[in-house]
């Protein structure tokens, strides 16, 4: 890319080289995956999560490096169609940006699945061979251990694309991350120039780069895009599914908020027990004063659904006693949220 004539030049590689002009350019190139030191992807015996989804046959053995959202995914997926699946963490936590609550929940699933998750390791020396991967570490303990796998599955982060753009010819500015230094509303420091989704800060959602993608388009048409960060959801499309928006019981303690906390569990819903999935359960917080909803976290069924009208009261500035309120239908996975939301002040109905 660089300064042109009317705005910016951007060459665009394939079959034939093409150059073309905008007024306004929009940054949207995305992530890769981040790959250890010393150990590059050859989607054949070490696995991206992309190369993790092309594997033609279900691995014997398959280890993981990462137990954060993809690491989970991956696992989860490899353990439930019959592969033994070890996952990697270097952190004495899991799932720290989880509330804990409900990482534990999720934690004791994954175990009665047999996902064997090992916390507070240190990876050493990774041998890539023609039998499969080798992976020295050592574990929490202290204690030296190897594992041999058959496919190895690297989910340690994603890094920015930004990679050939050529910032530098014209000054486009970057952070220590690699990633395109914006502002609030996804300006760059280049006037017209826009950078949106896992190119710039915060989560490497998909969501999140459509909303900034359209907040974008209506700004360049003089109207006023809105991105609420504070209300995206999260999901870990796992077995049980985990889902969350707002903040964590944790961040509300650090943070000094006084709040109140109610919980539901599936195995007390209708719906849950007919559908034979009763893992998990849905936790409301909510302000002790206001009774402002400021987080909602979900591990169970159909999490990633349920987690919608959590997102839409919180837009709304709604209280627990508003969910608490509205008639779910019965039965249904919903039911849960209002209970769990009944909850926060010590009256479920069923439960």
């Amino acid at each position: 890319m660089k300064a042109a004539e009317g705005g910016y030049e951007v060459k665009v590689a394939g079959k034939a080289e093409e150059s073309l002009t905008g007024k306004h350019i929009i940054v949207a190139t995305g992530s890769s995956a981040r790959a250890l030191p010393g150990v590059p992807f050859d989607e054949v015996n070490v696995l991206s999560n992309d190369g993790a989804l092309r594997l033609g046959d279900v691995p014997k053995k398959l280890a993981l490096i990462g137990s954060g959202v993809i690491g989970l995914e991956m696992g989860s997926v490899w353990r439930r169609l019959g592969a033994e699946v070890t996952i990697l963490e270097g952190l004495p936590t899991f799932l720290g940006a989880v509330d804990e609550q409900i990482a534990k929940e999720a934690k004791k699933a994954f175990d009665k699945q047999g996902l064997k998750i090992e916390l507070g390791v240190k990876v050493g020396d990774i041998k890539n061979g023609k039998k499969g991967v080798s992976v020295a570490y050592t574990n929490a303990k202290g204690e030296a251990q190897s594992l041999d796998v058959d496919k190895l599955i690297v989910s340690i982060g994603r890094v920015p694309n930004t990679t050939g753009l050529n910032p530098e010819a014209v000054g486009l500015q970057l952070d220590e991350r690699g990633a395109i230094v914006v502002d609030g509303d996804c300006k760059t420091n280049l006037p017209n120039v826009w950078a949106v989704g896992d190119v710039v800060r915060g989560p490497m959602l998909a969501h999140k780069a459509e909303e900034e993608g359209v907040a974008v388009a209506e700004r360049i048409a003089g109207q006023h895009g809105h991105v609420n960060f504070n209300t995206i959801p999260w999901v870990i499309y796992t077995s049980p599914e985990i889902a969350w928006v707002g903040r964590t019981e944790q961040q509300l303690k650090a943070d000094g908020v006084a709040y109140k906390a109610g919980t539901f569990p599936f195995l007390a819903n209708g719906r849950a027990r007919a559908l034979g999935d009763t893992t998990g359960m849905v936790k409301f917080l909510a302000d002790a004063a206001t009774d402002e909803i400021l987080g909602v976290h979900i591990v169970g069924p159909m999490a990633s659904e349920l987690i919608a009208e959590a997102v839409v009261a919180m837009e709304f500035k709604a209280s627990a006693e508003d969910i608490a309120r509205i008639c779910h239908a019965h039965p249904s996975l919903s039911e849960a949220t209002k209970e769990a939301a009944l909850a926060v002040d010590k009256r479920t109905l069923n439960f």
